[in-house]
């Protein structure tokens, strides 16, 4: 894991600093304009300063090669989430952004070298932690949701879930007891649940292996249970639904809660 960003030295080569981000205070942030937030999908003050302290550092901070970065590492994370908030093509990103390949190459590069799944699962660690739980989860959800694909997907990584009668792609997730995200997995909508627990199951363990309960709802009864218990050493077990309830369930506070 790479350095935190709230443990970089404070020291600046700027005697007044714009930004209290790397690329400001010691990269080359500081020959572009200031930014003004102005959007819905911008970080406010406070969720930038939560933000900031979990960053992971830059490689060129810590002499590990690459360029000084140009543009503020606020204004770049607003912009991935401006695309992501309003479903845009990069080149459609507002001008007052950086350049939409540099914004793309940042987000490509955050991806590539697992920094955006590292900066996840420390504000994921933060929001356990505010809420009174361990770091490590001891208890998980397994579920799956099939949406409707794009026209531009292609057809050979999309299928159909003939039990919801949707075309498309299924996501397949697990999450901890506050319904934050530890795995994910994409696979065409076709493909059945207890299919794809598996490899799901497989890199939950590998990747958290304070996990011992697992819930899950019948698509995921049968052999899949003793599978899980002899293979991966994971309590899987099924909560079955009874014929009046309405909602969905969800875990919250170590039990099972009805959500209308």
């Amino acid at each position: 894991m790479s350095l935190l960003y709230a443990l970089a030295p404070a020291e600046s080569n700027l005697p007044v600093s714009p930004c209290d981000c790397l690329a400001h205070r010691f990269g080359n942030a500081a020959d572009h304009p200031d930014r003004v937030p102005c959007y819905v999908s911008d970080m406010t003050e406070a969720e930038w300063q939560e933000t900031r302290r979990s960053l992971p550092v830059p490689a060129w901070f810590q002499g590990r090669g690459g360029r000084p970065e140009g543009y503020c590492h606020r204004v770049m994370p607003d912009a991935v989430r401006y695309v992501v908030d309003n479903g845009i093509k990069w080149a459609n990103l507002p001008k007052d952004f950086p350049p939409y390949r540099r914004v793309h190459a940042f987000a490509r590069r955050w991806q590539v070298t697992g920094l955006l799944a590292e900066f996840h699962d420390r504000l994921r660690d933060r929001v356990r932690m505010k809420e009174g739980r361990e770091v490590d989860p001891s208890a998980a959800v397994v579920d799956s949701q099939s949406v409707r694909a794009a026209a531009n997907i292609p057809g050979s990584t999309t299928g159909w879930d003939g039990g919801k009668n949707v075309p498309g792609r299924k996501r397949h997730v697990v999450v901890d007891c506050l319904g934050l995200l530890l795995v994910v997995l994409v696979t065409a909508a076709s493909v059945q649940d207890h299919h794809a627990a598996v490899p799901l199951l497989e890199r939950l363990r590998e990747r958290y292996f304070s996990v011992l309960l697992v819930w899950a709802d019948a698509g995921y009864a049968g052999r899949l249970v003793d599978w899980a218990a002899e293979k991966l050493h994971l309590a899987l077990e099924i909560v079955k639904r009874s014929d009046d309830t309405t909602g969905s369930w969800s875990c919250r506070a170590g039990g099972w809660w009805r959500e209308r």
